[in-house]
């Protein structure tokens, strides 16, 4: 069985399908991301009408620039696991790199202070991003969500002692670097995710990617790794279920 570390459900129809859709693929733990407070709150409303989604409460840092207004009060609810996604986004830069910074270390703290897990976005902005994660201390539990570095940036993240999720990226046929990263990440150390709706595998590329997909992602990490698909999805599954504290869970 898989779980999909890192994907966006609609609320409704399009995301019960989803999840009825995921879980007939044997796609049958979902966790869904917040990005600001009403999306957060949307994914934990979705969470709380499907057995095995959890959600996640947080800022994304395209968002930064409206703060954390509404977000610590979602931090109770027995539906969410993870505060983010939260981070560093210096490639499109729509909020400003200052707010960017001082939402992103708020985010850690929360995390540390509800010991819940970390759920990181980065890009194009790694030095800060380690910078900030030295600064204010790696939560026990941190994901690089969607990682998108090489070998080298793996190394760095690894050793702050957190996990790297790979996406659908992993599949793209110009992803030599990611999937380097892949093949030396320990098998304890990584997950697999859709970042539904975005970032389709082959062959469904064009289309709103879908967490029945996962395996494809899946798979593509354990061909880089020269590994049994099987290995991959007993190691993600049980990385995800340390990471998000999943066993006492319902």
């Amino acid at each position: 069985m898989w779980t999909d570390s890192h994907c966006h459900l609609a609320p409704g129809a399009e995301g019960a399908a989803a999840v009825a859709e995921a879980s007939a693929a044997g796609v049958t733990r979902l966790i869904n991301v917040g990005t600001d407070a009403a999306v957060s709150r949307t994914a934990v409303e979705v969470a709380r009408h499907h057995e095995g989604v959890w959600a996640t409460v947080g800022v994304h840092p395209h968002d930064a620039s409206g703060g954390l207004d509404g977000i610590a009060e979602l931090l109770g609810e027995s539906e969410v696991v993870a505060v983010g996604e939260c981070g560093l986004d210096y490639h499109y830069d729509h909020s400003p790199r200052p707010a960017q910074r001082r939402v992103f270390a708020a985010q850690i703290g929360l995390a540390q202070a509800h010991d819940l897990a970390l759920v990181l976005h980065t890009r194009d902005a790694w030095d800060d991003t380690f910078a900030i994660l030295a600064a204010e201390g790696t939560p026990a539990r941190t994901v690089f969500h969607c990682f998108t570095g090489g070998p080298a940036e793996a190394e760095r993240a690894l050793a702050t002692g957190a996990v790297l999720s790979f996406s659908g990226i992993v599949t793209f046929k110009g992803a030599t670097a990611v999937r380097r990263a892949a093949a030396g990440c320990p098998l304890d150390r990584l997950m697999v995710e859709t970042d539904s709706p975005y970032l389709a595998p082959p062959p469904h590329r064009g289309q709103a990617n879908r967490p029945a997909w996962v395996p494809l992602v899946g798979a593509a990490v354990a061909e880089a790794k020269e590994v049994p698909l099987a290995t991959v999805e007993e190691a993600s599954w049980a990385t995800a279920a340390r990471l998000f504290g999943l066993a006492s869970r319902r």
